[in-house]
């Protein structure tokens, strides 16, 4: 890459002076898309898009149709295809609106109801496009747009009023090439995670339910009602420690480490209890994520029953199976009426048979786990690294800062 020169002034800053402004309404024609409702999905068929896909599966690029209809479905609908920009007309939130992703397969398919279709025209390459109406700049334009409050709507009459800046054709083509890799290095490192991701599904399938068992060991496991391995342990009176939260991917964590505003109670905290490091926490929503461990001491809401272990344990091994299916699975049975929002009591809690390998077994399985936890958390640093590495990619390409080698790319 080279740094760009020349340069014609653009709003507070600058871009080449061989690139375009244009609206988007300058760049091809827009249509809008027919409801597709849920109830005429079928397995397979002709492809369509829906407009809650634009902003939950697809990131700038279409590569693969999550959904079909049928022919029927297909003829009241309206047709799109490769070059084609799909913006999604409405939103949650104001954030989600324009939410946009370019068509690069050659196959027909058909939009649903609240989606914008852009059809490009042949000197612009709809890739490059896709990724400029993700920019800072854009996106600024497009939620000033937005219109609505419970639902926010953009409508295509807004959407032509856009500006954009656009490099040359050649530079456009180039600009989406080197983008393009950065995602194919993004979704390859994705596949990676979602395959150590089963094999860790697999794992604890296996080895926590004593189904599979590791070299050196043998012999039936016993299974004991929880209460016999761990006890309800309460302490109060602990105003100086640190607040903790329950939360499913994180386990108990400081409450001031949550994103966004941390409230106190305004009953102050001398009634909750207190958490020390190797306790497990029953949550209120255990049905969904299993118990929750903590490295930290501090307090949690009295509404949580905090477990100690009777006996010497592999913390590790217990931290993993209570995110089990298996285990989950056993807890729902055992507590009518837990997913209305029901507390899981100490009791509760007490019936629900759970394994009890040896002490050996248990840190040989929780060692495997570990292992595969630890890769998964390098490819997902990975994958952030990636997505940084993009994303400066982008800001630098996509004002015209750095200008791309076009003899490189076969221009």
């Amino acid at each position: 890459m080279a740094e760009s020169q020349n340069t014609k002034a653009f709003y507070n800053t600058e871009i080449p002076s061989d690139w375009e402004v244009k609206t988007l309404g300058t760049l091809g024609t827009f249509s809008k898309g027919k409801g597709i409702s849920k109830s005429e999905l079928i397995e397979s068929g002709i492809p369509c898009v829906r407009y809650g896909e634009l902003y939950t599966k697809h990131d700038y690029v279409i590569k693969n149709y999550l959904s079909f209809i049928s022919e029927s479905t297909a003829s009241q609908s309206i047709a799109i295809t490769k070059g084609d920009i799909l913006f999604a007309g409405s939103g949650e939130t104001i954030e989600e609106i324009g939410k946009s992703a370019a068509i690069i397969k050659d196959d027909t398919a058909y939009a649903g109801g609240d989606i914008i279709i852009l059809t490009t025209n042949l000197l612009t390459d709809s890739i490059c496009l896709s990724y400029a109406l993700e920019s800072d700049f854009v996106r600024k334009q497009k939620r000033r747009l937005g219109q609505g409050n419970s639902v926010v709507h953009i409508y295509a009459r807004d959407l032509s009023k856009v500006a954009i800046t656009l490099p040359p054709l050649p530079e456009q083509r180039a600009i989406a090439n080197g983008l393009g890799k950065m995602d194919e290095a993004i979704n390859a490192n994705n596949q990676l995670i979602a395959q150590k991701a089963l094999r860790k599904k697999w794992l604890m399938q296996n080895l926590l339910t004593g189904k599979k068992r590791l070299k050196g060991f043998s012999g039936e496991w016993k299974k004991i009602g929880a209460g016999g391995l761990f006890k309800s342990f309460t302490k109060k009176g602990f105003e100086n420690e640190e607040l903790l939260s329950a939360t499913q991917d994180r386990g108990i964590i400081p409450r001031s480490s949550l994103e966004g505003r941390v409230t106190m109670p305004s009953s102050g905290i001398k009634g909750y209890k207190l958490v020390e490091p190797g306790d497990f926490i029953v949550s209120l929503r255990s049905f969904q994520g299993g118990l929750e461990y903590s490295y930290h001491r501090g307090v949690v809401s009295p509404a949580y029953i905090v477990l100690k272990p009777k006996e010497k344990i592999n913390d590790e091994f217990y931290k993993q199976y209570y995110k089990s299916y298996e285990f989950i699975g056993r807890l729902a049975t055992a507590v009518i009426g837990i997913r209305d929002g029901k507390q899981v009591s100490y009791n509760d809690f007490c019936i629900v048979k759970i394994p009890h390998p040896s002490l050996e077994e248990q840190t040989a399985i929780a060692q495997i786990l570990q292992a595969v936890d630890k890769e998964l958390t390098l490819l997902k640093a990975k994958t952030d690294k990636l997505k940084e590495q993009k994303k400066g990619m982008m800001q630098a390409l996509l004002t015209g800062k750095k200008r791309l080698n076009l003899e490189y790319h076969g221009e």
